[in-house]
């Protein structure tokens, strides 16, 4: 049976009053530090845990910051946002509750349930949730999955910056026929359909054929059949979605008996901790997962303390990781 703050009087031989001030640091209660002890001692000694419901009931809020997922697959750069963020957030005191997005249910069923401080999402919010949460109380601190048109209180990066880098890099390094390696999952097309548009973007700007598109999914198999339409097709260099697809185009290039990089280059995106042990290592394309993260937590806590000014943004959070597969 649960501890209560009634069992917390009794043993101290204080009134729940008393115990309520105590336990819940209530500013202006005149306790002697002598009963403050004994108080203390009594709920260590019974196992006493407030109750996260009735403390929100208290103060109108939570402890918690909710972050949104959409309906995405969790692969380690999520992860590692994650894991950064709610590591940042903890030194405030705070906790994040993740919501990954399934089914049609509203938003609002959750957030009025866990009477979130903070709401954050990783992909925009619709108008009328936002207007909802604020009216509410809860500070929204709102993303894009794309914004080259910057807006400086969003967080985002721009995913058609990444697929031009990549080009830019194969370019740099001499390729001159260019094919694109995309997922199959139709869950990631927010983030694939815009870096393949700087993959064309980028042959184009360099005067450079359309790249020769193909899915390919994490099996070899797959990837050869890849392999063999860019051989056909006089590809010299890949684009890849991610590091996991390019690790699989990797395999594939060699099932099908073709040397990288001397006859295909191949470059990623994320720059996971696998592709500096690929054989040949793999380029990629940094996105600073933990610089994204800090500035993530530096917002939130920015709206934590409704503060307006948006933290400085990093100047750039996109790198080549230049390695052997190029």
């Amino acid at each position: 049976m649960a501890v209560t703050s009634a069992d917390v009087a009794h043993a101290s031989g204080v009134s729940r009053t008393t115990v309520s001030y105590v336990l819940n640091g209530r500013p202006g209660a005149t306790i002697s530090e002598a009963t403050r002890r004994r108080v203390l001692e009594a709920a260590e000694q019974l196992g006493y845990a407030p109750s996260a419901a009735a403390r929100t009931l208290r103060r109108g809020r939570s402890d918690l910051v909710l972050v949104v997922l959409p309906h995405w697959p969790i692969g380690p750069v999520i992860d590692t946002l994650l894991d950064h963020l709610a590591d940042d957030l903890a030194e405030r005191g705070m906790s994040v509750l993740v919501h990954h997005g399934r089914g049609t249910r509203p938003l609002a069923d959750l957030w009025r349930v866990v009477t979130p401080r903070t709401v954050v999402g990783l992909t925009a919010f619709a108008p009328e949730e936002v207007r909802a949460m604020r009216r509410a109380g809860i500070r929204v601190v709102g993303t894009r999955i794309d914004a080259d048109d910057h807006d400086p209180s969003v967080y985002a990066i721009s995913q058609r910056r990444i697929g031009r880098m990549q080009v830019e890099h194969l370019v740099e390094r001499g390729h001159g026929r260019i094919g694109w390696a995309g997922p199959t999952d139709a869950r990631l097309a927010e983030f694939s359909e815009p870096r393949l548009a700087g993959v064309v973007e980028a042959c184009a700007t360099a005067g450079l054929p359309t790249p020769v598109l193909a899915e390919v999914d994490l099996e070899v198999g797959s990837a050869r059949a890849a392999a063999a339409i860019w051989r056909e097709a006089g590809v010299d260099a890949v684009a890849a979605y991610n590091d996991d697809v390019a690790l699989a185009v990797l395999a594939g290039l060699r099932a099908e008996g073709l040397a990288i990089p001397d006859d295909v280059a191949v470059i990623g995106v994320d720059d996971a901790p696998f592709a500096r042990l690929a054989c040949p290592a793999l380029s990629t394309i940094s996105q600073a997962i933990d610089v994204q993260a800090a500035y993530l937590a530096a917002a939130t806590i920015a709206a934590l303390d409704d503060d307006d000014d948006h933290p400085p943004r990093p100047p750039d959070m996109l790198a080549v990781v230049r390695r052997d597969s190029t």
